[in-house]
């Protein structure tokens, strides 16, 4: 479904990507664990068309990302770290403009289904954006990601702000789109939250990926202790 092949990319001279080759199959949930500067959003990135990449090619259910942008886009529910809003409108409304720009329509039921279904509290549904906590907005981005009934996820360190049980929250929708077929590819630092939610993990280091294993393999402690090996100079 996802499937980079030798893909790279550099910036100024600096290489961000190097000859990634990775695919993440139907069912399946991804990792990809890395410090700031290891490539993991340049990854994301090149997937949503927004980078093209310098050689190699990016894929998604066999659509080039940086040629077939429209009807990649269709398949994709994107959850940056940072998810940006319109402050004077409700979550509610905030859900409703974004899924009519998709081309969905849903009853008012709908859409508090998927904002409490993503975790936000009934007595906020209605209160304007500006005045939510990041986690909040957070919560609303998870829940127009997660109303776009995508093929494929792409999450980019989307526990950021998340109080522990929300995160919690994430991981079990993660598992229950995971179990529904769709294809997940989650950047983040969070290791312990990578072992728990993802069949698989990649340690991306300097745009390489220098290790990739199975949740199974390691414990969440031992997952730790290899990632700091690896991120040594």
């Amino acid at each position: 479904m996802i499937h980079f092949q030798n893909a790279s990319k550099s910036f100024n001279g600096t290489q961000a990507v190097q000859d990634l080759t990775l695919e993440v199959k139907e069912g399946e949930v991804f990792g990809l664990l890395g410090a700031n500067g290891a490539g993991k959003s340049t990854s994301i990135n090149m997937l949503l068309g927004f980078i093209t990449p310098d050689s190699g090619s990016v894929q998604i259910k066999g659509l080039d990302t940086s040629q077939g942008a429209w009807d990649v886009g269709k398949l994709i529910g994107y959850i940056p770290e940072n998810v940006n809003l319109y402050p004077y409108l409700s979550g509610l409304e905030n859900l409703d403009y974004f899924c009519r720009l998709a081309g969905l329509k849903y009853s008012h039921d709908d859409l508090q289904g998927f904002l409490a279904e993503c975790g936000l509290q009934n007595e906020a549904l209605n209160k304007k954006v500006a005045d939510y906590s990041k986690g909040m907005r957070q919560k609303v981005g998870i829940a127009i990601a997660y109303a776009k009934k995508a093929q494929v996820y792409l999450l980019d360190e989307p526990a950021s702000g998340l109080d522990p049980l929300a995160s919690n929250e994430l991981s079990d929708m993660l598992k229950k789109l995971a179990s529904e077929g769709a294809a997940i590819l989650m950047a983040s630092h969070d290791i312990f939250r990578v072992r728990e939610v993802c069949h698989r993990i990649g340690i991306l280091k300097h745009g390489q990926l220098v290790k990739e294993l199975r949740s199974e393999q390691v414990s969440a402690n031992e997952l730790e202790m290899l990632y700091l090996e690896f991120m040594k100079d």
